[in-house]
């Protein structure tokens, strides 16, 4: 089973202004229709191209387009953020996809995409390298910035692809889809928010506890719940063989503090991980009797769910960014280990804080999330959630009020941080499906009658439709 990195997953108050250099650029791209779609995606003032790299029936460019540090302060600076475009047609509706994270350069197609048959424009969220700003302000770090971060390249390229654009993303791409939504809610056409956390206290979490109390079966959580507390007893036997693991990789903890709070971090992480990225068909890879097992067999399951590498400074370092947004305006969910006699559990789940370096400074805002929560529920238009049933994440879900409109939450039955519109039940796919095609602007005139017969436009590629969701660390907050 893959490694899971458990836990990666904003909000100032105010909605900035649109900068008048952002205003002027959606009219400077609306050049001419004949022109080869390299060269008008060039003609964007701030865009330059990295790299071009071909697939059948596509054009797929890496680029960069240059953004302002602060969008309330453009005066402030620039950095150059990395784009991608899968470029099928501009007579077809686009996807606005970001994960949350690094941008893949490698040619992949959201669910959505294949869905409508369209482009995809993807996105890399600010401050993952290579799109930091230098020097890097992290008070520019927030879900706000991050949205018009979006707002701006959609200005930018509504002129080359003037179709029907829809917004989607996993995990925290779902959450970045939503929070762009709550922003600048005029600017797509639809949104598809795919196993989205909604923190919205980040001091109350029993709704996990909860979880983990019924998720999968009796007999797959007992297995679990064995070999976590069983590497917690065997903490110094299995120290050792951390340090030897850390002298051989030149592994460093100054971020986190000591290999000892490291390794507490990876064995806390064990169980969440298993569901995040398992399910009940793989218990039968996690040892029956863990009392009996073997130090290697507890290590090695520890290690292929959690990554004993993770809590490195190396392992955390990419993710810093991450890290700052949940202990600055995400939150991060912490849970509670009735399983575990309490002499076993020195630090419990570490804070954010306890993952970032101590020269960045970081406050949390508690009226981040509950903003955006209450405005989902209040105004969401054309939204969708799609949830896991044994997804950890899925346990503080957004939901729709009665002032939403043409919006929905979905559970995909047995799965897990990786649902999606296909795991769907019948009904709800078909329906789902229907929804995504109909924002989109391409619903065919059966399915416009008779939602149950929606399927996507475009075939199942093995290689353009991998679900490569960020395997995201197991943070607790």
């Amino acid at each position: 089973m893959r490694k899971a990195l458990r836990w990666l997953l904003t909000l100032t108050m105010l909605i900035g202004t649109v900068s008048a250099a952002s205003a002027a650029t959606a009219a400077e791209t609306d050049v001419t229709a004949g022109t080869d779609i390299k060269e008008r995606l060039l003609s964007v003032p701030g865009m330059s191209l990295l790299e071009e790299k071909p697939y059948t029936g596509y054009r797929f460019f890496v680029l960069e387009y240059t953004q302002p540090v602060d969008h309330r302060r453009p005066s402030r600076g620039t950095f150059q953020q990395r784009i991608t475009v899968l470029h099928k047609d501009v007579a077809r509706p686009t996807v606005f996809f970001t994960g949350g994270y690094n941008v893949s350069t490698t040619p992949r197609r959201s669910e959505p995409t294949q869905i409508v048959d369209g482009n995809q424009v993807s996105m890399e969220y600010r401050f993952f390298t290579p799109s930091r700003p230098d020097p890097a302000d992290w008070s520019t770090l927030d879900i706000w910035q991050a949205a018009s971060d979006q707002h701006r390249i959609h200005r930018a390229l509504e002129g080359i692809y003037p179709k029907k654009w829809i917004s989607t993303g996993g995990s925290k791409g779902g959450m970045t889809a939503t929070y762009y939504e709550r922003f600048y809610p005029r600017d797509m056409d639809g949104v598809v928010a795919y196993v989205a956390p909604n923190d919205v206290v980040n001091k109350e979490d029993s709704a996990y506890d909860r979880f983990f109390r019924e998720v999968g079966t009796e007999e797959c959580r007992t297995r679990l719940n064995g070999v976590q507390r069983e590497a917690l007893v065997r903490r110094e036997a299995l120290s050792r063989k951390y340090e030897a693991l850390a002298a051989k990789n030149g592994y460093t903890f100054d971020t986190i503090g000591s290999l000892d709070r490291a390794y507490e971090a990876v064995v806390l992480d064990y169980v969440w991980g298993f569901w995040q990225y398992g399910s009940v068909a793989d218990c039968a890879q996690i040892p029956a009797d863990a009392e009996n097992a073997t130090d290697d067999e507890i290590w090695t399951s520890v290690d292929t769910i959690s990554g004993f590498s993770f809590y490195t400074d190396q392992g955390l370092s990419p993710y810093t960014p991450y890290y700052y947004q949940a202990g600055t305006q995400l939150g991060a969910p912490t849970i509670r280990f009735p399983h575990i006699e309490k002499k076993y559990v020195r630090y419990g789940y570490q804070p954010p804080r306890h993952f970032v370096p101590r020269s960045i400074p970081m406050t949390f805002d508690r009226r981040a999330m509950r903003d955006v929560d209450t405005w989902v529920r209040h105004n969401a238009r054309r939204m969708l959630f799609v949830y896991g049933e044994n997804d950890p994440w899925g346990a503080e879900p957004f939901r729709i009020g009665r002032g939403a409109r043409d919006s929905y939450v979905m559970t995909a039955p047995g799965m897990n941080h990786g649902a999606d519109v296909a795991g769907l039940v019948d009904e709800e796919r078909a329906l789902a499906t229907a929804r995504i095609l109909d924002w989109a602007g391409v619903a065919p005139d059966a399915v416009k009658a008779d939602p149950a017969g929606a399927k996507p436009l475009a075939k199942f590629d093995r290689k353009l439709d991998v679900r490569d969701i960020e395997r995201e660390p197991a943070l607790h907050r």
